[in-house]
């Protein structure tokens, strides 16, 4: 395998970010990354994919720039290219809360916990475990008896919390995300909302399925990743398939986005029931004039 895929953030000052992410949009051109960076003020959320040499470059790069001290970046392996394109944008935030009083999670955030002390948390009866990613990414991978918030973006998750929150208060509450960006944040919020005892799984799902002693175990199904990949195998001691298609309830791990591209929801399907149902997830969307399955496969048959 001669290509790798960061995955890595920094919540750190970024003093003028639109200048920082012209300049450092040319910097990954030169040197042939692909990938998806969001910059802000607060700092910087990024996964790209280069060939090894290349990505080495990037992380030392990073790593020489004292805003960036201690980055942490998490490796893949991969045979080719996860992204088609190179894009680097300057937003407001560089993951998506949109919280009323926003916050700095290097000034208020849950504990930390390694992937060993997760596990633990994991196991204990009096400990709730959130997941705090999307929904259509609980449904492809989780960890075992964790809580599934009914959202669709990130940014919907303080109200379900507020709404649940006596189901949670008096508890000791951990999270987990992806790389670990979003509970940060999350878990900061957390704290500030009051919650006694809030931790985060630290570097998040990638790291955890890494490390040589938990070997991500407890975790089921697959994780998902915005990339060309999709998903990603965490588990090494006793996988579990947890993902349901869409139309029959069957063990799936494929996923698609709804033909309907006023819809375009994340559905899970076998390549069959995806061309009986011309790849969308309703009849009102099977029926829709701008439907991509059926311009795409039935106009060129």
């Amino acid at each position: 395998m001669d290509y790798e895929v960061l995955l890595y953030y920094k919540y750190t000052t970024i003093e003028d970010p639109e200048t920082f992410a012209q300049e450092h949009l040319a910097f990954c051109q030169e040197l042939g990354l692909k990938g998806r960076i969001l910059v802000a003020k607060e700092g910087i959320n990024g996964t790209v994919s280069g060939l090894k040499k290349d990505t080495a470059a990037y992380q030392k790069a990073l790593q020489a720039d004292s805003r960036f001290a201690g980055i942490l970046f998490k490796v893949d392996e991969a045979n080719e290219h996860a992204f088609k394109k190179m894009f680097v944008r300057s937003r407001q935030e560089i993951v998506s809360l949109k919280l009323a009083d926003d916050l700095n999670p290097n000034e208020t955030t849950g504990e930390y916990l390694s992937p060993r002390a997760f596990k633990a948390a994991l196991l204990d009866e009096d400990t709730v475990v959130i997941d705090a990613r999307n929904d259509y990414e609980y449904d492809l991978g989780h960890f075992r008896g964790a809580i599934r918030p009914e959202i669709r973006n990130f940014r919907e998750l303080p109200q379900w919390i507020l709404e649940h929150k006596e189901e949670f208060m008096e508890k000791r509450v951990v999270t987990y995300c992806t790389g670990g960006i979003r509970c940060e944040k999350f878990s900061g919020w957390l704290v500030k909302e009051g919650f006694k005892d809030v931790g985060q799984l630290h570097g998040g799902i990638a790291t955890y399925g890494k490390d040589p002693e938990v070997r991500g175990e407890l975790w089921d199904g697959k994780m998902y990743v915005f990339d060309e990949r999709i998903s990603v195998e965490i588990n090494q001691v006793d996988k579990h398939v947890v993902g349901r298609d869409w139309f029959d309830g069957s063990p799936c791990e494929r996923y698609i986005n709804c033909s309907n591209p006023e819809c375009n929801r994340r559905i899970l399907s076998s390549v069959e029931n995806e061309e009986k149902y011309l790849g969308a997830c309703s009849e009102a969307c099977r029926n829709h004039p701008r439907n991509r399955y059926v311009k795409t496969h039935l106009f060129q048959k």
